[in-house]
């Protein structure tokens, strides 16, 4: 098989399943390596080994990959990965709302997002990269979103959308972390909660009710923060008063985020019941921060299908011209 493609297709498992980061980039770094090479350089044994970017073990897919071979990592990979999670809802997904680039805290460029959104079939994809106080994060700036929003008005074209948007960290008392002014500017705002989350539950029901209460705010990001699973260990829902904070989401349009990680999980069943009785409205997202997370998209159209939740008030099944339309509702 063409060695190029075995490299990246490691790369992209590598980043579904959530594995070290450092060895999905090994894997696109070799592949970047050999890009554009001539056969006869690719098969020049001795020299690719020396080549900057090409260690034992991607060195050893690319041999594989030259003697005909489907690489033995590769295959254990793709073992592992199994049928991929069905649903019809999955389907009817035309985009997503939440992703995130080496500009904050994802794995690549703005670019390879793109080209992986385009490769599954996606009409659009937001790019949601974090506000400035997420400094753990690399939260972007005012000045250096300006600067990727130039960067992002180039991305579209061929029945495939970029938009501009960010993840905006909620701060303590509900307001939103960047300049409003700016903020306008964009076409996704996703508001999401990275700290205090062990606030009492008074607080925490006010602070995410007038957060989704600016007009600016589009999405409720991971509303309860939990982790159930995985490398970064687990951590508890915050406690609030659901209704009331989703209450606030379906009186001001805004949609609440069925987040796709399997880590995540996030709203819990209890929680997105809760939320469909109050008549709101969901976004599918995959909050990925590599180019093969954005096909966890897989886990959250199950669990909203398992869930109940209509299609039709699930924004991302959404064209793009309506999606529009939403996003420009009177605030």
């Amino acid at each position: 098989m063409d060695p190029h493609e075995a490299l990246s297709e490691i790369a992209t498992l590598l980043e579904r399943e959530r594995s070290s980061r450092y060895k999905s980039k090994a894997f696109r770094a070799a592949a970047d390596a050999i890009e554009g090479l001539s056969d006869a350089e690719v098969r020049d044994a001795a020299s690719l080994r020396r080549r900057k970017g090409i260690g034992d073990s991607t060195f050893a897919v690319i041999q594989q990959a030259l003697s005909g071979e489907v690489p033995g990592y590769l295959a254990d990979l793709r073992e592992r990965a199994g049928v991929q999670r069905s649903s019809t809802l999955r389907g009817l997904l035309r985009g997503d709302l939440h992703a995130h680039s080496d500009w904050s805290d994802g794995l690549t460029s703005i670019d390879l997002m793109v080209d992986a959104a385009r490769a599954l079939g996606h009409e659009y994809l937001a790019l949601t990269d974090h506000s400035p106080r997420l400094r753990v994060a690399n939260g972007l700036s005012a000045e250096r979103l300006r600067a990727q929003l130039k960067v992002v008005a180039d991305m579209s074209g061929d029945g495939f959308t970029l938009l501009s948007g960010i993840e905006v960290d909620i701060l303590d008392h509900g307001e939103l972390d960047q300049d409003p002014d700016l903020l306008d500017e964009l076409d996704i705002v996703v508001a999401s909660a990275h700290s205090k989350l062990r606030m009492e539950r008074g607080p925490m029901t006010r602070r995410l009710v007038k957060a989704v209460s600016n007009p600016r705010v589009d999405v409720l990001g991971h509303v309860t923060g939990r982790l159930v699973e995985g490398s970064r260990g687990t951590r508890p829902p915050s406690t609030f008063d659901a209704r009331p904070v989703f209450a606030a989401c379906a009186e001001h349009g805004v949609a609440v985020e069925i987040n796709s990680r399997p880590e995540r999980q996030d709203p819990p069943d209890d929680l997105i019941a809760i939320a469909l009785g109050e008549g709101c409205l969901f976004s599918i997202d995959s909050d990925a921060h590599a180019p093969g997370q954005l096909s966890l998209l897989d886990y959250g159209a199950e669990r909203a299908e398992r869930a109940g939740v209509p299609a039709e008030r699930i924004v991302t099944t959404w064209p793009l011209d309506r999606l529009r339309e939403w996003t420009r509702r009177p605030r």
